[in-house]
């Protein structure tokens, strides 16, 4: 049985973490002394859920949840520091702190170590998310126990919903560009001024050719925008989306 915690303070440990090319030690009240901290645990950094969804997420809802009164998210699991530095730089997710607990200390002072030796992974962190306030555990959301991998509960959508269930949450767009193109630049920067944040694919990157551009948004100019699945087009067309 998972233990839930909460109405307890979080385990005191210390974290052995890298920065640049030194060690630096992170306490227990270093991350969560004064403060409001939404903490993800999961299995495993580089591994499938964790990389396209559970991460990813809270680094998009970070400056909301950060509009809603939380100082820090991090992201929490049983890894050496070299690893969560290098996923932390695979998965440009500048909005999360990347804490590794290489030896499950933590993780096992939170009753979530659990015992994944069929997949060669060894003792890991059972997934779920939790909100901490000055130390103490506010909510937690655990995952359900069953067989695999289970993502139900600890994603960022649950945790913004339990803070601020009428919170707004941000556009996703996607802005297709090509190098040295003025329009590009145009069509960024007011999307910028305006207050979204954008995910740029660029022509020649991520092996995205012309055709590819084409057969994906219909049109062989570039930019090309989309908001929320919707096609909204070049600058020019941009320009009058945000005006309208």
């Amino acid at each position: 049985m998972l233990d839930n915690r909460e109405g307890q303070p979080v385990p005191q440990v210390t974290f052995r973490t890298r920065e640049g090319n030194e060690w630096r030690d992170v306490t227990t009240d270093d991350l969560f002394k004064g403060k409001t901290v939404v903490v993800f645990a999961l299995p495993g950094a580089f591994t499938p859920t964790c990389s396209s969804t559970h991460l990813p997420r809270y680094n998009e809802l970070a400056p909301v949840l950060k509009a809603n009164g939380v100082d820090d998210i991090v992201c929490l699991s049983v890894n050496d520091g070299f690893v969560m530095n290098a996923w932390a730089g695979d998965q440009s997710a500048g909005n999360i702190r990347f804490i590794p607990d290489g030896n499950g200390e933590f993780t096992d002072k939170m009753g979530m170590l659990v015992d994944k030796q069929d997949l060669g992974f060894g003792p890991r962190s059972w997934r779920y998310s939790m909100l901490v306030k000055d130390g103490v555990i506010d909510r937690m959301f655990i995952e359900p126990e069953k067989p695999g991998d289970p993502f139900e509960v600890s994603d960022a959508d649950t945790m913004l919903n339990y803070i601020n269930g009428e919170a707004a949450l941000p556009k996703r767009v996607t802005v297709f560009t090509k190098p040295g193109c003025p329009h590009c630049s145009r069509a960024k920067k007011a999307l910028a001024e305006n207050g979204y944040v954008f995910e740029e694919i660029e022509l020649g990157s991520r092996g995205l050719s012309y055709s590819s551009l084409a057969a994906v948004t219909g049109a062989g100019t570039t930019p090309q925008v989309y908001i929320e699945g919707e096609r909204i087009g070049g600058a020019d067309e941009l320009d009058a989306w945000l005006k309208a």
